[in-house]
């Protein structure tokens, strides 16, 4: 797995498709996922340190691990399928041990962690596939 950041955030105003753009930490690769416009609502919320008045689902799920006693160790992109990303989370206790391994949309993993501040990590085979140069 090789940790990744969010390079940028592509919001288009009446688009159905928002983008958001992965690179390795250390290294050239990256690449887009195209996200809805809820998620892409959510990435910018946390990227801007907006609070909303009540918690909105993402904020609601990070709560609620937090509430239970877990947290996010990392989250991974782990496969490319007939043009759909999948990802995984990496539920933590406090002492650091994975409880469980949830799948998720990379979109939601995605915006998890940058709440979380956790790792996003992508497989080799997914930066194999869909990396450019930037």
């Amino acid at each position: 797995m090789i940790e990744c950041m969010l390079g940028r955030l592509v919001r288009r105003d009446e688009a159905d498709a928002q983008f958001l753009y992965l690179t390795e930490i250390n290294g050239q690769r990256g690449f887009s996922i195209a996200i809805g416009v809820a998620e892409a609502q959510e990435i910018e919320r946390v990227l801007i340190d907006e609070k909303p008045k009540r918690p909105l689902t993402h904020e609601l799920a990070y709560h609620i691990l937090r509430a239970l006693g877990a947290s996010l160790k990392h989250v991974d992109v782990v496969d490319l399928r007939q043009n759909t990303f999948f990802a995984q989370i990496a539920l933590q206790n406090e002492a650091g041990d994975v409880l469980s391994v949830v799948d998720a949309r990379p979109s939601d993993a995605i915006a998890l962690a940058l709440r979380a501040r956790c790792p996003i990590r992508v497989a080799e085979k997914v930066l194999r596939q869909m990396s450019s140069p930037e």
